[in-house]
């Protein structure tokens, strides 16, 4: 990351968490700790771990979920990252869907975001980033079966 010019683009992986409510899907969707916007779980690559691994830890550490991560990506959106600095980062994020088994009431982010699940359409008008608002009111966990 350190080598790589601040205008160039950035790769992070991100979870799309569902449940089931009713026979329904829901997602769950956080606040963002910088302006408090709607977002998924994501961050950046981490050493020796695949993308849909560090997927399953942001959702862990962001969101205090664990389940099932699946390893086909729902696809991918772009978004313009806030440096430190102020400046924006071009970024990609590769959504991956990761069924909720538990969640913690206790977990490393809990004081700093906040949580909220939604059927997927509602999610959906809530997310800033036109191409994450399609990918969550696509969403069909039905699709994820083999």
């Amino acid at each position: 990351m350190s080598d790589a010019p601040k205008t160039g683009l950035r790769t992070q992986f991100a979870a799309l968490c569902f449940r089931s409510r009713g026979g329904k899907p829901e997602v769950l969707l956080i606040t963002s700790r910088g302006s408090g916007r709607w977002i998924v779980p994501k961050g950046w690559p981490m050493d020796g771990k695949t993308p849909m691994e560090c997927a399953e830890i942001e959702a862990w550490e962001e969101a205090g979920v664990r389940g099932r991560i699946y390893p086909r990506s729902l696809g991918h959106y772009h978004y313009q990252k806030t440096a430190p600095d102020g400046s924006d980062l071009p970024c990609i994020a590769i959504l991956y869907a990761l069924k909720v088994q538990d969640v913690a009431s206790s977990f490393p982010e809990a004081g700093q975001r906040k949580r909220k699940w939604l059927r997927p359409g509602k999610a959906a008008r809530l997310v800033r980033e036109p191409e994450l608002a399609q990918l969550i009111a696509s969403f069909d966990p039905d699709l994820l079966k083999p």
